[in-house]
């Protein structure tokens, strides 16, 4: 499938990664489990992708972290004692509304069945986005099988994007959404580190859309969309956004908060980040520091770790980089999504062929941006 770009749309100045996907960060794995049946109002268009920051466990190999929320319309679990200790210390997983809670119990028999008689606490981060107008919501279908799953199918490499995994019922500016990624290596003068993303994309308005800097949605008006139908359920803009950024710079839990502000910056290039009914909740976690104390009660490391930061006047690039790399990721998201008719509604894809279109009605040239 064509990616953006390979489209010829190029998209900041930055250099993608060899995969340009968030596993281009060393030791990132991605795995998606995708639910899809057809069954009237009862189909079922959902499931769960899981990140896991390291290749290892996450609770032995603690990585510093950060969180930033634009817009609160949304929920997610193990978000406070990233606050509180700038620790990341399980995988990440995205799943829909409904099932958060379902998906962080499976992590935690998961991480149970992985702790070889150790007893210590556990509280994984998922994180959420509505599927409900595809998807059979109310169901509950996400089970602790699905989870196991998408931990199993974990890898680095190629991060398959669009309606799979997690992101299998979302809608991105009125248009089929769902699952994106895309990365940043910084030069090595501004110190070589790698930055890569994920979104799960379910937010936007179709007027507001904008790629490359131009403003495809205001040509893009005329395709139909499931918001604007007599009887809809629902209105434009409903749905949220949440965003992983990894890096493996040495950043310190408040430097990761500062990154995955950065979140916003690519969100709103793209048109998204002002509306009421949208969860946008922004992650970001850093693996350049290793040996970072688990918490294993019972067993205290040594007073204190040896560690390194990125000095505040080189971490411009991280900003740069994670603000493209997310721009971009919304973009792949939406390039990748195929037509879906489900529960009565229809939601057409963006596609290659029809942002490609609208691209050049507003100006555009291959391998410009504004």
């Amino acid at each position: 499938m064509m990616r953006t770009r390979e489209l010829g749309i190029r998209i900041g100045l930055g250099k993608p990664g060899r995969f340009n996907a968030i596993t281009d960060v060393p030791g990132v794995r991605v795995g998606h489990c995708t639910l899809e049946t057809d069954n009237g109002d009862a189909s079922v268009r959902t499931g769960v992708t899981i990140i896991e920051p390291r290749a290892g466990a996450a609770h032995d190999d603690p990585c510093f972290a950060g969180v930033h929320v634009l817009n609160g319309n949304g929920d997610a679990t193990g978000l406070e004692w990233i606050r509180e200790a700038g620790l990341l210390t399980t995988p990440i997983a995205y799943t829909n509304t409904h099932s958060v809670g379902a998906v962080r119990d499976a992590l935690i028999a998961a991480e149970r069945d992985s702790a070889r008689d150790r007893v210590y606490w556990c509280m994984p981060v998922v994180m959420e986005t509505y599927d409900g107008l595809l998807n059979d919501i109310w169901a509950q279908h996400v089970s602790a099988a699905h989870v196991r799953e998408a931990l199993a199918a974990a890898r680095s490499g190629p991060v398959e994007e669009g309606g799979v995994g997690g992101g299998t019922g979302m809608i991105c500016h009125e248009f089929k959404g769902g699952i994106g990624t895309a990365s940043r290596v910084l030069d090595a003068d501004a110190g070589g580190w790698t930055v890569g993303v994920l979104v799960q994309s379910n937010y936007g308005v179709r007027e507001m859309l904008r790629v490359a800097g131009y403003p495809v949605g205001e040509v893009l008006r005329h395709v139909h969309s499931p918001f604007r139908e007599a009887n809809a359920k629902g209105e434009p803009g409903m749905g949220s956004i949440v965003v992983t950024i990894a890096t493996d710079a040495p950043l310190l839990p408040h430097q990761c908060t500062r990154l995955a502000q950065r979140a916003g910056v690519g969100l709103a290039r793209v048109g998204g980040g002002t509306e009421d009914s949208s969860g946008d909740i922004f992650l970001a976690f850093a693996t350049g520091n290793r040996g970072l104390p688990a918490a294993n009660y019972g067993h205290k490391g040594t007073p204190t770790s040896d560690m390194k930061m990125v000095n505040n006047d080189h971490i411009s690039a991280l900003f740069v980089a994670a603000a493209e790399a997310v721009e971009e990721a919304i973009v792949n998201a939406l390039v990748a999504g195929r037509d879906v008719v489900s529960r009565g509604a229809k939601v057409e894809a963006l596609g290659a062929a029809r942002l490609v279109d609208a691209l050049r009605e507003v100006g555009w040239r291959p391998g410009r941006g504004i």
